[in-house]
Order: structure tokens, then sequence, then C-alpha cells
């Protein structure tokens, strides 16, 4: 098919990137995309590598003089994550994105774009093939389950890369990133014993239209966390007019603000427990005008199911409202940014239980082993059980390196003056590969996106254009 990105420059990025839109590359299932890049190498006679775990591994050649250059790493990740609205024909889980240009934006409808990590993959596999490029000897490391705690880096056979000088390529901005925080991931475990005596209308009861979002980049952005402010409103009805819970669910991606969330109760009071769940989300759409305004209730009859006796809704409520949602510190240095957070992204039941998973990130691991030894209190203190995966910790800023020292020349040449240096609070795979890779420099760059983690994600045509002019010559200068 012909490509809406025809015309845009740099040609070969946006050539790679809109090849990339049309190939299913959910985290875990990266067979295809895998596929395609080996493909891509072996028509060029690249060598690649491929571990166990799914990382693929591309050397290409110095251009001519420079085989004595070091070798420079780009890394960038293949998996995406797959959002969709509930009605869009368009689904990235089957390599169906709708492609758009508006302006100075390339853009999804009604979906991700995917340009998290993709842009990053065009970038790299563009520069390798760019005829106008010189370059010492270049790697590029593609890695696989990024957007699931990082968990392709983290199984990298570190000895399939040989280079120290490392560009990821997962920026979403123009700044430098040269830090970024650590992670955890919490589950908490109510057991939801169902049969407990509700009579009444059974319901099922969701609430959408929430915009989302990355759950770092965006958790000090006031936006509403669908499966809390479901909370929120069956807690109203509660009160109201006590129910039995079958089940809630919501949230689809781990890092992702949750945009929808349904739950199904066993209400003896149909109409007093719809005035009170009304009343409490117009009370909530008040509350963040400007950042939700699209939010939606609906009920409608479910089937008839057990539900747990009211004193257990009750509980279970008491603890969903309990777990913390949001920033929690900023950072000390007065640049107003979020040291630490935590965002509560899926719920679900399953086997008798209501599994409320939560991610924190902290550029500050005290602040985030702080963070988790609340958790488990509130666990405890609820009559629950919590599950802790220590995820990777947060990547320090090294201001003394030679990367950032030839990033930053290059990028004063190119643009004038010195770049915007940031800790940023999502997570970057900089802060596992510096670990794995002993002794490598790295800096992460890439053009601005806007909405990652969420359908509208959209990436700037005129950064993307301004970020391939800082590879290219970053990757030139490091072969002097």
């Amino acid at each position: 098919m012909s490509s809406p990105l025809a015309g845009l420059e740099p040609a070969l990025v946006w050539e790679r990137f809109f090849e990339l839109t049309r190939i299913a590359r959910p985290s875990k299932a990266e067979e295809q995309v895998r596929q395609h890049v080996l493909a891509w190498a072996a028509k060029r006679g690249l060598a690649t590598a491929t571990d166990a775990e799914g990382n693929v591994v591309v050397s290409v050649p110095a251009t001519s003089g420079h085989g004595s250059s070091p070798v420079v790493v780009l890394q960038a990740h293949l998996d995406m994550v797959c959002e969709r609205d509930p009605d869009s024909p368009f689904d990235p889980r089957e390599g169906r994105i709708d492609v758009r240009v508006d302006d100075d934006w390339v853009l999804a409808r009604g979906t991700t774009l995917g340009a998290d990590n993709g842009i990053g993959v065009a970038l790299a596999l563009a520069l390798a093939e760019d005829p106008a490029v010189a370059h010492g000897p270049l790697e590029l490391l593609l890695t696989v389950s990024e957007e699931q705690g990082l968990d392709g880096a983290k199984a990298l056979d570190a000895g399939l890369v040989s280079g120290r000088l490392l560009v990821n390529l997962d920026g979403a901005s123009d700044a430098v990133t040269v830090g970024c925080a650590g992670s955890d991931h919490t589950s908490i475990r109510l057991p939801l014993p169902t049969g407990g005596g509700a009579h009444g209308q059974t319901l099922r009861v969701k609430l959408s239209g929430a915009r989302g979002g990355h759950s770092g980049e965006d958790i000090d952005a006031g936006r509403v966390n669908a499966i809390k402010a479901l909370g929120q409103v069956l807690d109203a009805a509660s009160r109201a007019a006590p129910f039995g819970l079958v089940s809630l669910d919501g949230g689809a991606s781990r890092n992702a603000i949750p945009r929808a969330a349904h739950a199904v109760v066993v209400a003896p009071d149909e109409d007093a427990f719809e005035l009170a769940a009304r009343s409490e989300l117009a009370e909530i759409v008040r509350r963040h005008a400007g950042t939700d305004d699209e939010l939606v209730l609906e009920l409608e009859p479910a089937g008839a199911q057990q539900a747990a006796g009211p004193e257990a809704t009750r509980r279970i409520l008491e603890i969903l409202a309990s777990i913390p949602t949001g920033a929690i510190a900023m950072r000390p240095d007065g640049s107003n940014s979020v040291e630490t957070s935590i965002c509560l992204t899926v719920a679900r039941t399953e086997s008798g239980e209501l599994l409320l998973s939560s991610m924190a990130r902290s550029s500050n691991a005290a602040a985030l082993d702080a963070l988790l030894a609340r958790m488990e209190t509130l666990a405890r203190q609820g009559g629950a059980a919590i599950d802790v995966r220590r995820s990777y910790p947060p990547w320090e800023p090294r201001v003394d390196s030679l990367i950032l020292r030839r990033t930053a020349a290059v990028f004063d040449r190119l643009f004038g003056g010195e770049p915007e240096l940031v800790v940023v609070h999502g997570g970057l795979e900089c802060a596992v590969l510096g670990q794995k890779l002993e002794g490598v420099e790295m800096i992460s760059i890439g053009p601005e996106i806007v909405g990652l983690h969420a359908p509208g994600e959209k990436v700037r045509i005129s950064s993307t254009e301004r970020c391939y002019r800082l590879l290219v010559a970053l990757v030139d200068d490091l072969t002097s």
C-alpha cells in the first residue's frame, strides 16, 4: 500500500517507520518484527545474532577509512504498548494502525502509534543503510519486552555487544536524557469470596473515556485513573445502597494509566445504587475538568451471578481506596519534576481473587524502598497478600562522560547552545544496560512524542529530522 509518510524527511527514517506500523509487535510477541529486522539485515549482507530472549544485534561494518574507530551501539526496543479505543476498527496487536499526517505530526487514529519505540528502531536502521553517513563499526541492539519491565534488556546476552559507547533512541523530547527512574511492581491479592448472600439485580458497571497516558511521564498531569475512579463510584454507591461485588477488572498495560474499568455487582436497590454512582461520577468529572471531560458511566443488566457479601465488598473497596496513585514526591533539585510516584495500572478478577497491580517509580533508590514498604504495610493491615517484583534500579547521571561531552559539542555545532539535560521519570533500558555492559557510557535521545501509551500518540516530524541530524553528526564525530 502507498505510504501516507511518503515525501517526509528524512525519507529513509519514515520509510522504515511506516513498515513497522504494519507489523504486530506487542510485548512478549515480537517474532514478526524480529523476522522483519533479520530480513532487512540479510538483504544488506549484515551479520546478526539473536540471544535466547529474542534480542537482536546487527553488526554494521565501518565505512571506508573508519575501521579503527570505536564501536558505537545504537539501541532501541522492538515492542510497543498496544492500546486502542473500544470502538476503533484498528488494532496494533494485529498490525493495524491508521497512520495519519497532521501538520507537523505523524499520529494514529484510535490507537497507539508505536513511535515508542518504532521511531528509534527506524532511526537506527536508516542510519545504518544511509550512504551519506560516515561511521565506524556499529552495533544495532534491538531489544524485546521493554514495555514489560525491561525484560529483554535484563536477559540480554552481554557477550553479543562489544561496544561501550551507547546511544539509546528511546527518548521522547528534544532534550538529551542522562538518567531515569528505577521501578518496581506490586500485586496485592485479595480473596473475593462469592456466595455471600447478596440478592438483587446483577449489573455490569463500566467507566470509560479516561484520557490515560504514560504511567511515569504523565503521572503528575492530574489525569483520572479509571480503576481508582470506578472504586470511588462503587464506594459512594455502597454507602447509599450496600451491594455485593462479583468482579472488578480494568487497565490494559502495566505501564499505562488505565483508561477504562468495569465491575459486576449484585445490587438489592438498583435505583439508589445508580443515583449515588452517577452523582459521584459527576463530582469526579467536575474535579477533573480540563483533563478528563469525557468520562462515561454505563450500567446494564448482567446474568445472575453470586457475589461477595456487603462486608467483604466493603473491605475490598476500602483497600482499593487506600492504594496510592500519583506523584508521591518531587525532585529536590528545583526542576519541578517527579522523583517518586506510583500508579495502579491493572485490576483482574480470577480464581476467586482480586489482583490489584501497581507500578512504582523513583530516581531515589531509598524512596522506592520506602514506597514498597508502605504498600506492604497497606496489604498486611487489609488482610491481603502482596507480591513484589524488583524491576530495575535508577539510571544515575554521569555528566563527565566522553559520550555526553561529544554530544554537547555536536549539539552546539548544529543548533547553537547547550542541550537540555534531563532525568526522566519513565524507565529506560539504560538502567539495566549500565549494569550488563561493564564500563559503558550512555545517553538517550529521540524526537518529541506526545501521548505515549494512549490512543492518539503522535511524533513530531520536524523534531524527528532534528534528531536524525544529531544522531548522524554524533556517530560521525565518534569515529574521529
